[in-house]
């Protein structure tokens, strides 16, 4: 029922809702990827991804909140209320039970799936993609997509056996990110680079042991065009039909003594290089 004083959805009989409030009951079940992918919902945790999820119409379709939260937020709530989302109140124990950190924020929002097709996606012409080809990390996943926004990216393409961008972790990793760019979910990834390839983007794979040079690529104006890049899993990188499918294998020069980048750090240097490029 809605409390005439605040506008607010409470129970009936006990006020705000407990861990066993059936729509709390329903909404923690999109903790679970099949329960997400029944319904075409996730969860949005904390004050920063409600923002983001309010900000673009439609998408949430439910706002749950501590009242010392929404108190606090007053102006989220507000914003939910102006687009017809329900806002209900919880106990901190109801919101604990929906939420997947250990000092969770006091909000949680019920948002809509956001992915488009690939169609979709390269229909708008984006000047800069990145591709997430089998990464099962969701924290990684989520980081590199947040770059990818800051970097200026159209879309970021989740492709083959990738971790759902809706897992908790990914949404939470792309500080919003998520809200802001395509994202699209493709079964095959040598299909998401012929289509790429098809749209006129050039399409790089990265690799340790790529026969170009990022810096090359920097120096010779090669990543002035639309681009795409590849990355692939920490632990496996990428396999060798997808990188052979690509127009060049690039590896990130090591001037130092490390072994290595994380896929993070790496994803950031060439997604940072093409922007700079492309403008």
């Amino acid at each position: 029922m809605q409390s005439p004083s605040r506008g607010r959805r409470l129970d009936a009989v006990s006020g705000p809702f407990t861990p066993r409030t059936p729509r709390v009951v329903a909404a923690r079940r999109l903790q679970r990827r099949r329960d997400r992918e029944a319904t075409g919902r996730f969860l949005a945790e904390g004050p920063q991804a409600a923002r983001e999820a309010l900000a673009r119409p439609g998408t949430v379709t439910e706002l749950f909140g501590t009242p010392a939260a929404l108190d606090r937020y007053a102006d989220l709530a507000a914003q939910a209320a102006r687009a017809d989302v329900p806002v209900s109140e919880v106990t901190d124990d109801g919101l604990a039970a929906l939420a997947e950190t250990v000092a969770p924020q006091g909000l949680v929002a019920v948002c809509r799936h956001l992915d488009v097709s690939l169609e979709v996606a390269l229909g708008r012409g984006p000047r800069l993609v990145a591709v997430l080809a089998e990464i099962r990390d969701p924290g990684n996943a989520g980081t590199v997509l947040r770059t990818a926004d800051a970097a200026g990216a159209g879309a970021v393409i989740f492709a083959g056996e990738a971790v759902d961008p809706y897992n908790g972790k990914c949404v939470r990793s792309s500080a919003g990110s998520l809200f802001h760019v395509d994202v699209v979910r493709a079964p095959d990834p040598l299909d998401v680079v012929a289509a790429l390839r098809a749209a006129g983007l050039t399409v790089l794979a990265t690799t340790g042991y790529g026969d170009s040079d990022l810096d090359d690529l920097i120096d010779y104006g090669r990543l002035a065009a639309p681009t795409a890049w590849v990355f692939g899993s920490e632990a496996h990188g990428l396999p060798e039909e997808l990188t052979a499918a690509a127009d060049a294998r690039v590896r990130v020069p090591l001037h130092g003594r490390a072994e290595s980048l994380n896929l993070a750090a790496a994803a950031a240097v060439c997604l940072y290089a093409s922007a700079r490029a492309l403008r």
